[in-house]
């Protein structure tokens, strides 16, 4: 236990163990009495930022790297404001790289011609995770496997493009090039990308989209069968039973398992998800009608949810509350159904453009209160990062300033590591009318630290980087020093420890 020291004699801090509070650790139950901080709610916020076509970030090709850098803090800086706590950034769209990698070229979208790097040198991605951390946001990379390039770009290929190094897993189709996922060469290879960023970057997750097999091309009214038909012939030769359907899932199936034992043996706290397209089957639930992505993106993610291949799912529920053939409450309720092994759902939802809405952040807050009210479902990723950074329709200010008025921790994934963190020391010094706060861990590192103050009776509550460990408070016209100090730490996983509480007072 630390002291507490005032000027003119010594006062002993009043470190008080909390058993904690269902927000922070489901195992414990809060300690009664009006110094207690309230909970703190669980919700993953989650904010995709995509690079591809330049959708999100940078704003160019070419940009020099100051300007890059500047694009991507003012992004990070909107989520931390709007109190987001995951950032998914796409770090491979096409068989290239948003960081510096010896297997792939660098991205024709960063530096506006392929295998070119930033001027100056930098490493977009150690940026980025780095000021992530710093604000207190996850970063999830997010990786497109099977998507080699789009057939109709200009520029030219770098010589370490896995076009030019591995032609024999490329196979055209509409307007991409893509990799083969019936090919053990293409899962090997796509996982050693992977795998290369997981070993290198103190990455919070990996994360995939809904692109498996692609989406399907036509000729006319025909629809374009996949080219797969040599490695489907050497499957059948070899004695494959399978109908050429459930050969293509199971394909699927053995690189999503696959990837997901690979982090859990090198990182397990590095989180795997996957946003597959929002309507599993036509007809599940019966209502529902629209694409079937179990039999044209051949991938089953019913099953990888089931199965426990995931730590969270985040199912595109692209479409409003009231169109009831894609109804978001229906399916946001049939995929909580289907979460038996309780890992962390989420909604892939929109923060604008819906067809036949009028009032974006009405629609946007609407979905949002549905997640909160859905058992079995923990939060949402919002498509994307251009419309909050503009504030299309007023729909960051409706965030900010309601739907998240409060942090929010990101929920623990249990599953992963369920020891809770030690319970931090605190070091409480008031001089000179100021309050100094230093704490540390009594343990391993701390991922994050959770400090609430109690001011004129009122609580708040701030989420902060585990690598800070010290705060002044300095009284104001409009703040006094509080009345209470709360301080809870938690790891990589999300567990909470128990917490300490000082009062300046006592």
């Amino acid at each position: 236990m630390f002291l507490a020291s005032k000027k003119g004699g010594p006062l002993v801090a009043w470190l008080r163990s909390l058993a904690g509070c269902a927000a922070l650790a489901a195992s414990s139950a809060q300690t009664a009495g009006e110094e207690s901080p309230p909970p703190v709610q669980r919700e993953f916020r989650g904010l995709w930022v995509a690079t591809v076509d330049n959708i999100d970030w940078p704003s160019q090709r070419g940009l020099d790297s100051a300007r890059q850098k500047q694009e991507l803090l003012a992004i990070l800086d909107r989520a931390s404001s709007l109190r987001l706590n995951v950032i998914v950034l796409q770090v491979r769209a096409s068989c290239d790289a948003f960081y510096n990698s010896k297997i792939e070229p660098w991205s024709e979208y960063l530096t506006g011609r392929m295998g070119q790097a930033p001027s100056p040198p930098y490493d977009p991605l150690e940026f980025a995770v780095a000021e992530a951390h710093k604000r207190g946001l996850e970063l999830h990379a997010w990786f497109n496997p099977y998507r080699a390039r789009l057939r109709d770009l200009k520029t030219p290929v770098a010589a370490n493009h896995v076009t030019v190094q591995h032609p024999e897993l490329v196979r055209a189709y509409g307007k991409y090039l893509w990799l083969d996922p019936s090919e053990q060469g293409t899962r090997d290879y796509s996982s050693s990308v992977i795998m290369d960023v997981v070993r290198r970057y103190d990455i919070d997750g990996v994360h995939f989209d809904d692109y498996f097999y692609p989406y399907p091309e036509k000729a006319g009214d025909q629809e374009i069968s996949f080219p797969d038909d040599v490695s489907w012939r050497r499957y059948q030769e070899q004695g494959g039973k399978m109908s050429r359907a459930d050969w293509r899932r199971n394909n699927v199936d053995r690189f999503v398992q696959g990837i997901y034992a690979a982090i859990k043996r090198e990182k397990p706290w590095v989180k795997f998800g996957i946003s597959p397209f929002g309507i599993w089957r036509p007809s599940y639930p019966p209502q529902i009608s629209g694409f079937d992505s179990y039999d044209k993106l051949y991938g089953d993610s019913r099953k990888w949810l089931a199965e426990g291949w995931l730590d969270y799912c985040a199912p595109q529920l692209y479409w409003p509350v009231d169109q009831k053939a894609q109804s978001f409450p229906v399916l946001l309720q049939w995929w909580a159904s289907q979460n038996t092994r309780h890992r962390t759902l989420l909604a892939g939802m929109k923060v604008n453009g819906w067809p036949k809405v009028s009032d974006d952040a009405r629609e946007e807050t609407r979905e949002i209160e549905l997640i909160r009210r859905q058992t079995n479902a923990s939060g949402e990723i919002l498509w994307h990062a251009r419309p909050l950074l503009r504030d299309t329709g007023g729909v960051a200010d409706i965030l900010q300033n309601q739907v998240y008025a409060q942090p929010a921790l990101v929920p623990a994934s249990t599953w992963l590591g369920a020891g809770a963190p030690g319970r931090p020391l605190l070091q409480a010094n008031s001089e000179g009318g100021q309050l100094r706060l230093t704490w540390k861990s009594s343990g391993p590192a701390v991922w994050q630290w959770v400090l609430q103050k109690k001011t004129s009776g009122h609580w708040t509550t701030e989420i902060l980087a585990g690598a800070k460990t010290g705060e002044t408070i300095k009284p104001s016209p409009a703040m006094t020093l509080p009345e209470a100090v709360a301080l809870f730490a938690v790891d990589r996983f999300g567990n909470a420890s128990g917490g300490v509480t000082y009062h300046p007072n006592h």
